[in-house]
């Protein structure tokens, strides 16, 4: 699905997407609290505009992003200048070795590519000690009032449930979920800071909830369900 730059970037500065942008950083600090930053590499896939990627930098990481529009990466490249190493390439099939960043990213891109699971299989690869995956849940209010039957680019997505989520990521990286929250609660009338409507859609939920989930899968210290070499290069044999 391509993306305009400017459409983008523009949705975030109308007040509901400042609103939803500002939850998703909150968020994202929240749920990353578990991991080491400094010195450590991240790969944000579907970087687009390096909206997030400016956050994951501002937050202590050393920042790369790759994405397969050239608008996009130019208008990243503008944004970062030389803070960040920026490519031009498909997610699921990336030239990075194995296990050259500590983190991968992917923020709300699964639901726009037509293999989510190649995706994150390609993301486990690249990354030695863990996923940071955010997607759009289908089981949201705001999904039922806001985007279901509607003709909005947002409603071509494919947009998971919680449930269809972590059959996913199990499948894709054997492991499970460590942590998952959402936030977003009510449909785009409650964005907003105001009264009620922030308190029901800034506080950060348990995963099922919200329109936008964000889960940590952590790859150290925790037992895989299938052997690292199903997911993982195996070594050349001498």
């Amino acid at each position: 699905m391509a993306w305009n730059p400017e459409t983008y970037e523009a949705w975030f500065d109308t007040p509901e997407g400042s609103f939803a942008l500002d939850q998703e950083a909150r968020l994202l600090q929240n749920v990353l609290a578990g991991w080491p930053r400094r010195k450590h590499k991240l790969l944000e896939i579907g970087c687009g505009t390096g909206l997030f990627l400016e956050i994951l930098y501002q937050m202590g990481l050393d920042v790369t992003g790759i994405d397969n529009s050239p608008e996009m990466i130019m208008a990243a490249r503008k944004r970062f200048g030389n803070r960040a190493e920026l490519h031009l390439g498909h997610g699921e099939h990336m030239g990075f070795s194995d296990n050259e960043f500590d983190y991968a990213f992917l923020w709300s891109v699964l639901e726009f590519t037509d293999d989510p699971e190649a995706m994150l299989i390609e993301a486990a690869r690249v990354a030695e000690k863990g996923l940071l995956i955010g997607f759009l849940n289908k089981n949201s209010l705001y999904y039922t009032m806001n985007v279901r039957n509607s003709d909005s680019t947002m409603a071509k997505a494919h947009w998971f449930t919680w449930c269809e989520m972590q059959d996913l990521i199990k499948r894709a990286t054997g492991f499970h979920p460590t942590l998952a929250r959402s936030v977003l609660a009510g449909p785009t009338t409650t964005w907003k800071n105001t009264g009620v409507s922030k308190l029901i859609s800034s506080v950060i939920l348990p995963p099922s909830v919200g329109a936008f989930v964000a889960v940590r899968v952590d790859f150290t210290n925790m037992k895989p369900m299938t052997p690292l070499f199903a997911w993982k290069t195996e070594p050349e044999m001498g």
